[in-house]
């Protein structure tokens, strides 16, 4: 077997200046806070990021550090974010206004499925939000146009697979192959990412042996994991 273990600064080594990265989470739950720390170490700088959301800054609901993508946004490392929901973290719009960040905010379920596209190997998604708004006549989060397509009578927009060079993803327990799974609201953004980058690093609270727990207990396979970082907090807000 493969041996998939890194430390997390072996498994942000490859991410350069420039690339495009995914993070799992919602709102600071189910981030992978051990890889956003590494990153912050690294320097990296010019990322475009995607994700539900930019994380929380620090003092929201009394965290003692930013959280999540927040981490990144704080240090100065993200040109353009893609996400459906910014207004928790005011750093967004700062930098919006000063013309230093870019955002991008994409319908979340919109959003979900465009990453599921890639995951997946979809050429994209319908969907009928946007049709009949200015959306449908806009570029999409990398400058691709809008597609109106009309099936049995009704307009939807054709949304394009959204990929990334990395996507770091959070598990409450793996296995030593990268089977994970992810406790009650931590799923998030984590399972859909699994598999939409080139790159997909799992940081784990658990590590189990191979055959340790039922393969039916895990939700994603560890086909699609690259590298695995032990170590991740227990879940916290």
């Amino acid at each position: 077997m493969v041996n998939k273990f890194l430390t997390a600064d072996e498994a942000v080594a490859g991410v350069k200046d420039g690339m495009t990265i995914m993070v799992g989470g919602f709102l600071g739950t189910g981030s992978p806070e051990i890889l956003m720390d590494a990153l912050v170490r690294k320097g990296v700088k010019h990322l475009t990021v995607i994700g539900n959301d930019a994380g929380l800054p620090e003092g929201t609901y009394g965290a003692k550090t930013a959280r999540g993508i927040a981490k990144l946004v704080e240090a100065g490392m993200v040109d353009h974010i893609i996400a459906s929901h910014v207004g928790m973290n005011p750093m967004i719009a700062e930098g919006m206004n000063a013309g230093t960040l870019k955002c991008t905010l994409v319908p979340q379920g919109t959003l979900a499925e465009k990453i599921r596209a890639a995951n997946y190997g979809l050429g994209g998604v319908l969907t009928p939000t946007g049709v009949g708004t200015p959306v449908q006549d806009a570029e999409d989060e990398l400058g691709r146009k809008k597609q109106v397509l009309t099936i049995d009578g009704k307009e939807y927009l054709l949304e394009l697979p959204l990929k990334a060079d990395y996507a770091f993803v959070r598990a409450s327990v793996c296995d030593k192959f990268g089977n994970f799974k992810c406790a009650k609201a931590t799923k998030n953004f984590n399972y859909v990412m699994a598999g939409a980058a080139d790159q997909v690093v799992v940081a784990s609270e658990r590590v189990a042996e191979v055959g340790e727990l039922d393969a039916d207990d895990y939700d994603i396979p560890g086909v699609v994991v690259d590298i695995i970082v032990e170590g991740e907090a227990k879940w916290q807000i």
